[in-house]
């Protein structure tokens, strides 16, 4: 069975930085598909970084230039780094990786983290 096990959430100052880390267990490979998003209290889940299939970068407009995504192929792992956070980055944040499992393509989600930014 592959599942995403998350980690890295806390409670921050504003301005500080914390790494999330999510790593895929099980049999996965052909991964076309890794991502962060976040769900703040009484919002919708919103896309805050993934990786495109052609392997560039994209970032919601809040957080450009603050987070970097990055990859570990051999590990099956993504990471989110967050620098200079803010009270409204404040939410749980959701890893979602897409790959195939034998001849099923999976879309997995992690079971989140709490990220909690202090004014």
């Amino acid at each position: 069975q592959v599942q995403l096990v998350e980690s890295g959430g806390g409670l921050v100052q504003a301005g500080g930085s914390l790494r999330l880390s999510c790593a895929a267990s099980g049999s996965i490979f052909s991964i076309n598909a890794m991502g962060w998003y976040r769900q703040a209290p009484g919002k919708q889940r919103e896309l805050v970084a993934d990786f495109t299939r052609g392997g560039s970068t994209n970032y919601a407009d809040s957080v450009k230039g603050r987070f970097t995504i990055s990859r570990e192929n051999a590990k099956n792992t993504v990471y989110l780094q967050m620098n200079s956070l803010k009270p409204e980055d404040t939410a749980v944040y959701y890893c979602n990786v897409g790959g195939y499992s034998g001849s099923w393509y999976l879309n997995l989600w992690g079971q989140g983290t709490q990220v909690t930014v202090s004014s």
